[in-house]
């Protein structure tokens, strides 16, 4: 702002200069004859210029309203005395000295600027003069005046102006600044929430940022976490696998090193039924490690379709019949929701079947599995419960922690542990959730909550 201003006071004087140049020349032609004559107290210019001073104006000029003529003129011989004077007070006086009058009866140009108090600057008159020729001889000077005032309306009204548009282009500097601030941090926000879910272990996507350098810093960070995953996945399972397998392994390797002795044939069956059957154990910890695996890995569902949460529902409870009949348990279910959520069916089926089968494992004889589900927040709830001896409470915290289980209470055996573990996956890939606690009337109760609609990625 300052330096604007400082370049227009300037140049308004030049323009009022260049306006005064002209004013000069052409009253110096009009006066030319009254000089030569020595009428010019009682000449047509004087008559004229007093008139000029005597009229009123009305102009308007940007929003600034002229009423008095301020122009001064004054005329000199060619010895620098002044012959006429538009405010009456300098008639006989020797203006030979001033700038504009010395200058312009020497053949150049003359100009000057004066100060009437010299104590006040607003006080200042521009006078520019032009030289009263008669042929080519300079027989007098006539100079025109405008006092500085006269033009300061006008200087402070353009100042006003570009106080405005200054303002205005602040306030639009800053709104926009704000704007990109607001959109680069959005960005950096996203990338740290990112960055503190894969730290929470989620399963979240890198988001998709318009920033090119944001969105490769965004790349990096999943290419970085799927390397480190990996290293960290095959650790922990090699680390798990070694140490479940360990004790099948060396059931079969005892079981097989027995059997080269001589024994009975009962005993010789029994070490035989429990080969296969520890066989048969770890044939299903590698199924489950590697369906835990595929869904470990994965990020996102994939074949998403609307599935009819009763039908799918119905259909494992129907599939159950024989090994309900054996264990005499019943499954009690009450009137389903006619829900329909987006999943991947077989997910769905692997989440509800295996809860089902823990739910079957830990119930005495002659009790009942109740199920029944409802709608709430957009969301999906479904609850079962047993009226087995419930989980303990060492054990809740673990429950999701592969090849954790616990003994059967009919066998003393225990399962894989994975299939807990599988249905945590399923529902951490669906962004749901899982409460497991035990039942205040006795039994453990599970409230599964999966999201109808999944999220647009």
């Amino acid at each position: 702002m300052q330096n604007i201003t400082t370049e227009l006071i300037p140049a308004m004087r030049q323009s009022l200069e260049e306006a005064l140049v002209d004013s000069a020349y052409m009253m110096a032609e009009t006066v030319k004859d009254d000089v030569i004559n020595n009428s010019l107290e009682n000449g047509k210019f004087a008559k004229n210029i007093n008139e000029f001073s005597r009229r009123r104006i009305e102009a308007k000029i940007s929003g600034h309203t002229s009423h008095d003529t301020n122009t001064l003129i004054y005329i000199t011989d060619d010895k620098g005395i002044v012959l006429y004077d538009s405010t009456g007070k300098d008639v006989g006086k020797d203006y030979s000295k001033w700038n504009d009058v010395y200058l312009t009866l020497r053949g150049k140009y003359g100009a000057r600027t004066t100060r009437e108090n010299k104590n006040d600057p607003g006080s200042s008159v521009m006078y520019v003069a032009a030289p009263i020729k008669k042929e080519q001889q300079i027989v007098g000077v006539l100079s025109v005046g405008k006092p500085s005032a006269s033009v300061q309306p006008y200087f402070e009204n353009a100042v006003k102006k570009i106080e405005t548009k200054i303002l205005l282009l602040l306030v639009v500097s800053l709104a926009l600044v704000s704007l990109i601030v607001y959109w680069l941090t959005l960005s950096i926000r996203q990338l740290t929430l990112y960055a503190k879910d894969v730290r929470e272990g989620k399963k979240v996507n890198v988001p998709d940022l318009r920033e090119k350098e944001l969105a490769q810093l965004a790349t990096a960070m999943d290419e970085m976490r799927t390397s480190l995953e990996g290293k960290n996945y095959i650790e922990n399972y090699l680390h798990s696998l070694t140490h479940e397998i360990k004790s099948p392994l060396a059931a079969i390797q005892g079981a097989a090193e027995l059997l080269k002795e001589d024994m009975q044939e009962s005993s010789r069956q029994q070490f035989i039924s429990n080969i296969n059957n520890e066989s048969r154990r770890l044939h299903q910890v590698v199924e489950q490690l590697l369906k835990l695996a595929s869904l470990e890995k994965r990020q996102q569902l994939d074949d998403i379709e609307h599935v009819s949460t009763d039908d799918l529902i119905t259909q494992l409870c129907n599939d159950k019949a024989a090994i309900l009949q054996k264990n005499k348990i019943k499954i009690t279910i009450s009137p389903l929701t006619a829900t329909k959520i987006e999943t991947e069916r077989f997910l769905l089926q692997q989440l509800i079947n295996n809860i089902l089968d823990n739910a079957i494992d830990f119930s005495p004889e002659n009790t009942d599995i109740t199920i029944s589900d409802n709608v709430e927040d957009n969301q999906w709830i479904l609850t079962i419960r047993d009226h087995g001896p419930g989980i303990p409470d060492y054990a809740l915290p673990r429950i999701f922690d592969r090849f954790y289980s616990l003994a059967r209470a009919d066998s003393g055996k225990k399962s894989t542990g994975l299939g807990l573990s599988l249905v945590y996956e399923v529902i951490q890939l669906h962004h749901g959730s899982i409460d497991i606690h035990n039942h205040e009337q006795g039994g453990t109760e599970i409230k599964i909550k999966l999201p109808l609609q999944q999220k647009q990625v």
